[in-house]
């Protein structure tokens, strides 16, 4: 009885603490694009809309995998 509260409790917190590393990660991993795209675009500002671009489908790319992680992470702690 006790291992099983215990074991659920512990499926929680990892699936709590595995949906933020995600969002975590995927915020910083965003930002650096966005930092990495500005500087760029202040090197080359006649080229800022292919820039822009590829920063955008790398940005929901990123996103894409993030939003998985949490997905599977509920998925692990409704289970």
């Amino acid at each position: 009885m006790l291992n099983s509260i215990l074991l659920d409790g512990l499926a929680l917190a990892g699936a709590g603490i595995g949906a933020g590393v995600a969002a975590l990660a995927a915020g910083l991993g965003i930002g650096r694009i966005g930092s990495s795209a500005v500087e760029s675009i202040a090197r080359q500002p006649s080229e800022s809309g292919k820039i822009q671009t590829a920063m955008l489908i790398a940005a929901a790319l990123i996103e894409g995998v993030a939003l998985f992680g949490v997905v599977v992470c509920l998925l692990i702690a409704l289970a």
